[in-house]
């Protein structure tokens, strides 16, 4: 007669499965309340706002498309339809932090009152980004006739550019972290082209076009870490992400989205955030192309509403066609805060934010509007006896 192993027994295999039973429902415990953490662990309010002087003149032509912190997280710089490059000095923008009372008041202040300058450019402009390496001093844009410009902020001049994408508009510029005098810009003529700021033409150094229609590019990121990538976003729903030593292919392709992928942003060097006309934000693993989780809240169909990722606290900011800013904790699929904005207009929308990459308990969300109008938000992390 065999002898039967003790691992067969009813009993053990009974034992075996309430012990797996039991690791599941702590799982699934500890995920609930990780989520429900996400949800109640950040206190947000309005510092500051800053409009014209005469709200009532607030149109389209004062929509702000773009806004971008510096490497030093003091200066901001804002962009958009009105065809000017505003600075702003951050003491400025939030001038509680300057005294040391708790103040919960908004701030009220005027574009002329709280900036420190402004340049002209001569077209409307969809992106900004600072140079890597130029301790803020140089700034680049990508406007609607499709030229890319850099500018010396010191003397306040324009020092570069390139006008190699046929006149059709350049949604996006960035700057590789590996070597800062290559750029990168997409565009409406469907390529990310790569050049080369030392040389006086900006010399091409490379053009992907990654969409066989010849899709818009509507968002270009170098991996912000030091790795050599390069992520695009398109109208054709994907996102690409290439290495730069060797881009003749994609080395991953994230798809998913159902419209067209309007910004991309790296979190870490394997995750990135998309975000889509089609409503929602993915978050994804690049080496898997898997989604790893999809945000939804925001209204976003037709429109840029900006996207930016705070990477040391986990946390995405957007904005929204029902003229509200959300903010999203990574662990949660919904937004864990939401604000109303104030609009002049019936058809007035959040069009641009951006994180302050500084702090741990605390952090700072810029937010622009289509009306020109510029909001300040602090947010503080709730002691874990709250």
């Amino acid at each position: 007669m065999k002898n039967f192993s003790t691992k067969f027994h009813p009993d053990s295999h009974h034992h075996a499965k309430e012990s797996q039973n039991q690791e599941t429902r702590k799982q699934i415990k500890e995920t609930i309340e990780e989520e429900e953490k996400a949800r109640c662990e950040w206190d947000f309010s309005l510092s500051t706002i800053v409009s014209s002087r005469n709200n009532s003149t607030a149109s389209i032509s004062d929509a702000l498309g773009v806004i971008e912190f510096d490497q030093t997280n003091s200066i901001v710089a804002t962009g958009g339809i009105a065809r000017k490059i505003r600075i702003y000095n951050l003491e400025s923008l939030l001038p509680h932090e300057s005294t040391s009372q708790d103040v919960h008041h908004t701030v009220c202040l005027d574009h002329a009152r709280a900036g420190d300058y402004y340049i002209c450019t001569p077209a409307k402009l969809s992106s900004l980004r600072w140079k890597p390496g130029s301790d803020g001093r140089v700034l680049g844009s990508g406007d609607y006739d499709g030229v890319v410009m850099e500018y010396d902020l010191e003397r306040r001049i324009p020092i570069f550019e390139r006008d190699e994408h046929g006149g059709r508009r350049v949604w996006s510029v960035d700057y590789s972290h590996c070597d800062p005098a290559m750029g990168a810009s997409g565009s409406d003529d469907g390529t990310m082209q790569m050049w080369d700021t030392r040389s006086e033409s900006g010399e091409c150094v490379a053009t992907v076009q990654a969409s066989v229609r010849r899709s818009a590019v509507c968002c270009v990121e170098f991996n912000p870490f030091g790795g050599p990538i390069v992520a695009i976003g398109c109208a054709d729903r994907k996102v690409y992400g290439y290495d730069l030593r060797m881009m003749a292919d994609p080395l991953f392709v994230l798809d998913g989205h159902r419209k067209t992928v309007t910004y991309i942003k790296f979190l870490d060097n394997v995750t990135l955030v998309s975000a889509s006309i089609d409503g929602c934000l993915k978050l994804w693993n690049s080496d898997s192309s898997n989604v790893t989780r999809t945000y939804h809240g925001h209204v976003n169909n037709r429109s840029f509403v900006g996207l930016s990722v705070w990477r040391d606290g986990g946390l995405f900011g957007c904005g929204s066609e029902n003229n509200k800013v959300f903010v999203y904790d990574k662990r949660w699929s919904e937004p864990v805060w939401v604000h109303e904005s104030s609009s002049t207009g019936r058809d007035g929308f959040v069009s641009s934010v951006c994180w302050r990459q500084a702090g741990e308990d605390q952090c700072t969300l810029v937010a622009g509007g289509s009306d020109g109008i510029l909001q300040v938000f602090q947010g503080k992390r709730r002691s874990q006896t709250e």
